[in-house]
């Protein structure tokens, strides 16, 4: 376990990549979007909702992209191994993914009691229009995080495996996977089964569940793909 926690040393060597960045961006967001909720006319309607918080999802996105394409060789170069390596990665993940979520869960408190910051904003409460639980709001937020890392990281080794052919047999593949699905859903008149799904499945399956399967069926492909994968 201690060669794994100096192996995750290796993505915080500058710690304002992992948490400060993020952190600094949610904050830029909320900034600007303070500032346009504060000169526009107030509005009728119960919340002004607004998705700068995904800003954050995508910084993730990008994190686990590079520290596949661009921080696995250079740990292989320090002699890691590549277990080690999805080990560390597989940690920092689960610790980032829980400080972020938790900082957006408090936000998301502040914001409900002080009626979005005094505009109606709804920015930080992604999670609470789907469930009033406080526990679920913020496990929804955590497992968020994991899915987008581990889409991240799937993409990395995808990279790393299959090169630039490998990226656009991916983009083809969910191309042709949710296009043909729409024109199959549409044509079978299938989307009131669809909403009927996201309306009636138990939230705690929906929200934390299904994500958690879905991270782990990608950490799964991630850490084969890895094995086999060249600097």
């Amino acid at each position: 376990m201690k060669r794994i926690l100096n192996v995750a040393r290796i993505h915080n060597t500058s710690w304002a990549t992992t948490f400060a960045w993020p952190l600094g961006i949610l904050a830029i967001v909320f900034v600007v979007t303070y500032g346009l909720f504060s000169v526009v006319p107030d509005t009728e309607s119960e919340s002004n909702f607004t998705g700068g918080v995904f800003a954050v999802y995508g910084f993730a996105l990008a994190f686990y992209l590079s520290a596949i394409t661009q921080v696995f060789p250079y740990a292989l170069g320090l002699s890691i191994t590549r277990r080690e390596f999805l080990s560390a990665t597989a940690l920092v993940g689960i610790a980032q993914s829980v400080a972020i979520g938790t900082i957006i869960y408090v936000l998301s408190a502040v914001e409900s009691a002080t009626g979005g910051f005094g505009k109606k904003i709804r920015m930080f409460g992604i999670a609470r229009a789907a469930t009033d639980n406080p526990v679920l709001q913020w496990a929804a937020l955590v497992t968020g995080l994991l899915v987008i890392g581990g889409i991240g990281a799937f993409i990395g080794v995808v990279y790393r495996r299959y090169r630039v052919n490998g990226l656009f047999t991916l983009g083809l593949g969910a191309l042709v996977f949710f296009g043909g699905g729409s024109i199959l859903v549409t044509w079978q008149q299938w989307w009131p089964n669809i909403g009927s799904f996201f309306t009636d499945t138990p939230r705690i399956l929906l929200l934390v569940v299904i994500p958690l399967v879905i991270t782990a069926v990608l950490s799964v492909a991630s850490w084969f793909g890895l094995l086999k994968a060249t600097a």
